[in-house]
């Protein structure tokens, strides 16, 4: 009795031990296999490795050509922004330029026109200063002349004529053109005592400057004037 139990005990154990047996060779075999995937993986990622490294320089490559161009490509763009912005600025400066000379024309360009018919205004003016305006045979001629004067000097001052006509003024050198200096108790020094002929503008430019006799002042002012110039030249 105590054989077939110990049997039975040793069949069991043996068992036991084979069922261990099996599990660590099931174990190793795994082991194995699972190394066996690994080792490609590491091979595969090896090889990854080494083609990701070659990309990285293909890409570094055309990074850097892309660059180069793009340099270029920015050169170029500023140059062409350079050009075009000197032809703005040329253009701009011709139309300026045109501008002005159309303003220039619009306002002198009826200088030659006034300088022609200046000799006739002070022809009839000369002529209405010789005549004698109490005498009733002339006096329709008289008035005839008078309006002709008034309507061109009116017609004129359209186009930007005004006459200069500096009577008992201030002397002007811009406007004026001082034939000579007289002593006068009526006319303040530095001032027109007499006009010998007007002077015309257009458009503020002077075409014809006033003739004119200038004042010293009373003839005391006018002596002791001179007599300080003497001790001046004198000094």
């Amino acid at each position: 009795m105590q054989t077939e139990e110990t049997q039975m005990k040793q069949a069991f154990e043996n068992a036991q031990n084979l069922d261990e047996s099996q599990n660590i060779e099931e174990i190793a075999t795994e082991n194995v296999e699972a190394q066996n995937d690994v080792e490609p993986e590491v091979e595969n990622a090896s090889e990854e490795n080494q083609e990701s490294t070659f990309d990285v320089k293909e890409i570094l490559a055309e990074n850097e050509q892309l660059r180069l161009q793009m340099t270029a490509l920015e050169t170029k763009h500023k140059d062409e922004i350079d050009r075009l912005v000197r032809a703005v600025a040329e253009t701009e400066n011709q139309k300026k330029r045109i501008e002005a000379d159309v303003e220039r024309e619009r306002k002198y360009g009826n200088e030659k026109l006034l300088k022609a018919l200046i000799p006739v205004v002070d022809s009839l003016e000369l002529a209405l200063q010789h005549t004698d305006p109490n005498n009733e045979a002339v006096k329709p001629t008289i008035e005839g002349v008078q309006n002709t004067v008034t309507l061109l000097l009116k017609e004129l001052s359209k186009f930007g004529v005004t006459v200069v006509d500096p009577l008992n003024q201030p002397f002007d050198p811009n406007l004026h053109q001082a034939i000579s200096m007289a002593p006068s108790n009526e006319v303040e020094a530095n001032c027109v005592m007499s006009v010998m002929q007007k002077g015309y503008t257009l458009n503020g430019r002077v075409v014809r400057p006033a003739m004119v006799i200038v004042s010293r002042g009373a003839p005391q002012e006018a002596n002791a004037e001179e007599a300080k110039n003497t001790i001046n030249i004198e000094a």
